[in-house]
């Protein structure tokens, strides 16, 4: 599938780099936007030959100006899939309606447990012995739609909130590439809250 990608990132940009880093996804993603102009990740777009753009909230009147311009900007760039890469805005119904079954996000959890901004915390405050990463299409409610990928990653009895999400990190770098892939070779298929993946054995 001939797809163009646009990521959203607010960071550094790891997650945009695994995806720029591989074979099959990297030569897809044809946007990167951040909210932040100090982001990572517009320095990885620009090193990597990809258009980027810092599209400022503070020239927008809220949510619906915002993602206003958000759309125009996608939609002028005829973007196909959507992957949101540590991006610390929440995108409105009108934006998700128009990307419906088109927008990836990766938290670092096994949804529906410890959704919100800081899930590695969360779970070593309630005592877990296991989290994750998830990949998950974005749907109108934060950290909700069906989920497409979960790998757990064990919590150890050392650890603190750095170095869970340190190793929780490492393993959103490989899977969320893998989850890419998928809908790009066409073969994810939404049913409601389930998602089928072809051949994912």
């Amino acid at each position: 599938m001939n797809a163009r990608l646009a990521v959203l990132a607010s960071g550094s940009g790891t997650n945009l780099q695994a995806l720029l880093d591989d074979p099959v996804v990297g030569p897809r993603v044809a946007l990167v936007v951040s909210d932040r102009r100090d982001a990572g990740a517009l320095d990885r777009a620009a090193a990597s030959g990809v258009k980027a753009v810092h599209l400022d909230p503070a020239v927008h009147e809220g949510r619906e100006s915002y993602d206003g311009a958000l759309e125009d900007l996608l939609t002028a760039e005829v973007i196909d899939l959507v992957c949101l890469a540590g991006f610390l805005r929440i995108l409105g119904p009108a934006i998700v309606g128009s990307f419906r079954g088109r927008i990836l996000n990766v938290h670092p959890s096994l949804l529906p447990a410890f959704p919100g901004a800081h899930a590695p915390r969360d779970a070593l405050a309630w005592g877990a012995k296991v989290t994750g990463v998830t990949v998950h299409v974005v749907d109108e409610e934060v950290d909700h739609g069906p989920i497409v990928l979960q790998e757990p990653v064990p919590i150890r009895d050392d650890d603190d909130a750095d170095s869970l999400h340190a190793r929780i990190k490492r393993v959103e770098h490989r899977v969320y590439p893998r989850a890419v892939r998928w809908w790009l070779e066409g073969r994810v298929r939404i049913e409601g809250r389930r998602v089928l993946v072809e051949g994912s054995g």
